[in-house]
């Protein structure tokens, strides 16, 4: 059961998830990088209310800039401040999420 409901505004951006089963707080990462690539202003105030200045920051900089649109990543490092990026290729970021599963 979700602790903290997704408006239905996200339907259009999170259009494969089941935003019923959505987590605000566990799926921020997905919710972040979603809005960043897709969103409309609205998602973005969404996401700096709920997550903060520093807690969207904090996500971007955990996430490989290739999971990012280069326009929207550019955007997204203005608006947020980011000082830098984590550049690592997709395949080497799902690898090391995988180990650290089995961990």
């Amino acid at each position: 059961m979700p602790t903290k409901r997704i408006p239905e505004f996200f339907h259009a951006i999170l259009w494969s998830y089941d935003l019923a089963r959505m987590d605000a707080e566990q799926d921020a990462r997905t919710i972040v990088v979603q809005t960043i690539n897709y969103g409309q202003w609205r998602h973005w105030q969404w996401i700096a209310k709920t997550y903060g200045r520093p807690g969207v920051r904090r996500l971007i900089e955990e996430t490989p800039a290739s999971e990012f649109r280069p326009s929207a990543l550019k955007l997204a490092s203005l608006l947020f401040d980011v000082p830098r990026m984590k550049y690592a290729s997709r395949s080497a970021y799902i690898r090391h999420q995988k180990a650290l599963a089995r961990a």
